[in-house]
């Protein structure tokens, strides 16, 4: 499904969590993740760091490590200010 306006943040949020959920279940305390639907299936990235850092945050103290795999500097740099900007 391409990006648009059908509930796709909420997919994205259940993605992210769903991964992390399944992960502590299996015993796994480390898990790198790209940046999900942010290619081909259009969903804008800067919107898209926000959802996988929220959610992320929300499950750091269970994970020795949670990692964003940025793919680009533009990524990295977006990735960056979304995370000045939710510890302001």
């Amino acid at each position: 499904m391409v990006w648009g306006d059908r509930g796709e943040a909420t997919l994205l949020t259940n993605a992210y969590r769903n991964a992390l959920q399944l992960a502590l279940k299996n015993g796994i305390n480390s898990i790198a993740f790209p940046a999900i639907s942010t290619g081909v299936y259009a969903y804008p990235k800067e919107e898209a760091a926000r959802i996988a850092l929220d959610v992320m945050k929300e499950f750091e103290n269970r994970f020795e490590r949670i990692i964003a795999a940025c793919h680009s500097e533009e990524d990295v740099k977006i990735y960056q200010s979304v995370l000045v900007g939710m510890n302001k």
